[in-house]
């Protein structure tokens, strides 16, 4: 067995049934995706409910002088605040990738996709939930965004988690690493 396919799980099948003895290890990963995708999403939803209350309408919080600051902001957009006529269209795309990733699971047998798959998962509920929500209406809400780095946008714990999972996913997409388990060469 390749040392790469040792490190992700790969399935020992040629016929692409799961061995009895696989399943659970199948079952594992969709655990474990499910898991960081709930943390991801309490911890933003947590950081946003305590935003609103205790940061909306007053000065901002100096972090580190300058650099970082905590500052609320509702973004109706997408990244950098663009496309803010499009909120129902970026309302759409989230719950296409969550419906993705969920049947995707089923077939999930890597350690680390289950890692970034469940940082995708957890962002996009994050976000989604804002879109739903928030006002000014149902799937047009506009997202509560925090942190705010000198001379970057502002972003959030969600935006945070799906940058991750999606550097996760172009890394492991590079070696080779299919979320199956299996690995391919080019």
């Amino acid at each position: 067995m390749a040392e790469a396919e040792r490190i992700i799980g790969t399935p020992d099948v040629d016929d692409g049934a799961a061995a009895p003895a696989e399943r659970p290890r199948g079952r594992r990963r969709i655990f474990v995706l499910f898991s960081v995708a709930a943390v991801a999403y309490a911890l933003d939803l947590a950081s946003k409910m305590l935003v609103v209350a205790k940061l909306e309408h007053h000065r901002p919080i100096r972090v580190i002088g300058d650099w970082l600051t905590f500052e609320a902001v509702r973004n109706p957009g997408a990244a950098f605040g663009f496309g803010e006529a499009f909120t129902i269209i970026f309302t759409i795309i989230a719950a296409v990738v969550i419906v993705v990733i969920v049947r995707l699971a089923r077939k999930l047998y890597s350690l680390p996709w289950a890692i970034a798959l469940g940082l995708l998962l957890g962002g996009a509920l994050g976000n989604l939930t804002d879109r739903i929500f928030r006002s000014p209406g149902v799937f047009e809400g506009a997202v509560v965004d925090f942190i705010a780095p000198k001379h970057f946008a502002v972003f959030n714990l969600a935006d945070s988690a799906i940058v991750c999972g999606g550097i996760l996913i172009v890394i492991l997409s590079f070696r080779g690493l299919d979320p199956d388990g299996t690995v391919h060469k080019d």
